[in-house]
């Protein structure tokens, strides 16, 4: 993040906060008394747009509150982080981001400077919402109908059959990146930051072969038949999904999940973040949230804000060695 955003975000929560102090746990008394908004990376429509609609719904529910989604896609995330990070540190502006910006390789081609985002220097950590593997969708017109039909095919023609993605070096992206190191193929790539709706048209009608994205953001399409799901990321098939093979049943071991975290702008007071980390984990545990995340292949998860700083770096240590190898290959 850059410095004059971190900055602006100080600044803008200092004039509210000059005048009388008070014990720090009062400061969550009655939060919210506004409506909150929850800032997205991710087009509507995607899987990142459709996990932040159903939280903002429940916890408007839990807090008497409007709380409503404003998407910013565009930039890697780096749009939705100046937003999130220049708002005022009231509790009244949360951010979700997609899992991509967090594994931005610093200075890589077509990565915004103020990427990757780092925690806790970019933002302040309130809890973990869920992990989702991601599903892998061909065009019927492609004639795929299988994964290692297309590992076959890609071997034949290398470089010549396209998947959209939403966005260069979002997760998307770096999921077929690792696919293709462990398979040994190069495929074509098609950024979309439109999300998985906007290529839809392109994968149905067979511009493009292959399209990748959390179920969510498939899940019409799956339903409709109009792709077929050749497999997705998680180490076991998955309840709900017992015919879609898993990608590790071709290249064992292979593991992607895509997760979801909920953060605040730096200098927003702990007593909220705490109650909006409690808040949020009452919401996780709703069973017709719950539901419904298990309908997308999603599954949530509880963190502390420590362990969701923790969990992140990991994460990004796991990633960078993909990273750096993408990197190399597009310069």
């Amino acid at each position: 993040m850059q410095a004059y955003w971190r900055r602006l975000a100080f600044a803008a929560f200092g004039l509210l906060s000059f005048g009388p102090t008070s014990d720090v746990h009062a400061q969550s008394d009655g939060y919210p008394s506004k409506p909150v908004r929850i800032v997205v990376d991710s087009a509507a429509g995607s899987a990142n747009d459709a996990t932040a609609r159903i939280l903002a719904d429940k916890l408007g529910k839990i807090w008497n509150q409007q709380v409503l989604t404003l998407n910013q896609p565009g930039a890697g995330g780096s749009l939705s982080a100046r937003v999130a990070a220049t708002s005022p540190a009231d509790g009244l502006t949360l951010y979700m981001p997609a899992t991509s910006p967090f594994l931005a390789l610093p200075g890589a081609p077509g990565v915004a400077p103020n990427l990757p985002l780092e925690l806790p220097r970019d933002f302040a950590s309130i809890g973990f919402v869920l992990q989702q593997p991601i599903f892998i969708g061909a065009s019927h017109k492609s004639g795929i109908t299988t994964l290692q039909q297309l590992i076959a095919l890609a071997k034949e023609k290398p470089g010549e059959i396209s998947y959209a993605a939403t966005g260069r070096g979002r997760l998307t992206h770096l999921t077929m990146e690792l696919l293709q190191a462990r398979a040994g193929v190069r495929l074509q790539l098609v950024p979309y930051a439109g999300g998985p709706s906007q290529a839809m048209n392109d994968v149905v009608s067979g511009r493009v072969s292959l399209v990748l994205d959390a179920y969510a953001g498939l899940a019409a399409a799956l339903k409709g038949d109009l792709i077929r799901g050749l497999a997705d990321t998680a180490l076991e098939r998955l309840p709900g999904f017992e015919d879609l093979p898993t990608v590790a049943e071709t290249l064992p071991g292979f593991f992607v999940g895509a997760w979801n975290v909920m953060l605040a702008p730096n200098g927003t007071p702990d007593a909220i973040v705490r109650k909006v980390n409690v808040d949020l984990r009452a919401a996780l545990e709703d069973p017709e949230v719950k539901s419904k995340f298990a309908a997308n292949g999603a599954f949530v998860r509880h963190m502390t804000p420590e362990e969701v700083t923790a969990f992140v770096q990991s994460e990004q240590k796991t990633w960078r060695p993909i990273l750096e190898q993408v990197a190399r290959e597009t310069k």
